[in-house]
């Protein structure tokens, strides 16, 4: 009857102790504005993340541009992760607390077709301009970190001209390899991070090295933020090398401090 008791005691306490941390937990919520570069593995990551900060995650994912015009309009965040540019610009205007920048991973611009299809020649300059010529549609996104890297490697190719009338350009983000995909377009262009984990699309490749650039995605602490300590844990969190092969296996490379 004692040990009963004593059992029946602690299970109370033990509930009641989870009841406190469940209530201390909702209250620490981290609020993440999250670029859609490197969606597959933060999602991925999050409940690891959530052990080992002790807090909740919430995460909205958009676009880096997006995510920046939210900002200044006066969205509340604790941790912005966003390309490196952007950043620097939110600092400058007192949204992201300066010093607190740290890169996450980087990823490099990707070919796609529509799963099933036969893979083009891009290995060289030559096999990506034969490939681009041949193709019957090309879609890529209208602004982001591609833009400009896409636009100089079609003017270096000198076939600028030639594809802009089968060129099909998208303002949402990921919309490029979701339109290979449903077969609104034979071949895409985008971060391979956002390439790879799209149903119904392949990834070729890599463009070839002189086309390459290198997109990195950064993390900030948000000025406002009321949880500055746990943001900064997040930070180190997703540097480690626990984090790591998450990132990697997603079509990224790790930044780890």
């Amino acid at each position: 009857m004692r040990i009963g008791f004593i059992s029946a005691t602690c299970a109370i306490i033990g509930l009641g102790s989870l009841s406190v941390i469940a209530q201390d937990t909702k209250g620490g919520e981290i609020r993440v504005l999250c670029s859609l570069g490197i969606k597959t593995a933060v999602e991925e990551l999050r409940p690891k993340a959530e052990r080992a900060i002790g807090h909740p995650i919430s995460i909205q994912f958009e676009s880096s541009a997006a995510i920046k015009t939210k900002i200044e309009e006066g969205q509340a965040f604790d941790l912005a992760i966003i390309t490196p540019v952007l950043v620097d610009e939110l600092i400058k205007g007192g949204k992201i607390v300066p010093g607190t920048h740290v890169d996450i991973a980087s990823t490099g611009l990707g070919v796609a077709v529509r799963a099933g299809a036969s893979k083009p020649d891009i290995s060289t300059p030559e096999a990506m301009k034969r490939t681009l010529l041949q193709s019957k549609s090309i879609t890529y996104g209208r602004d982001g970190a591609g833009k400009t890297p896409i636009a100089k490697m079609l003017d270096r190719l000198g076939i600028a001209e030639d594809v802009k009338s089968k060129t099909i350009l998208t303002v949402i983000a990921g919309e490029p390899t979701q339109n290979v995909a449903d077969g609104k377009a034979e071949i895409g262009f985008g971060l391979i991070s956002e390439i790879m984990p799209v149903h119904g699309a392949e990834l070729v490749g890599p463009f070839p090295p002189m086309f390459q650039s290198s997109v990195t995605m950064t993390a900030g602490i948000g000025s406002a933020s009321s949880n500055p300590e746990v943001a900064r844990a997040l930070i180190k969190f997703l540097t480690s090398s626990q984090a790591g092969p998450t990132i990697k296996a997603s079509g990224m490379e790790p930044v780890q401090k």
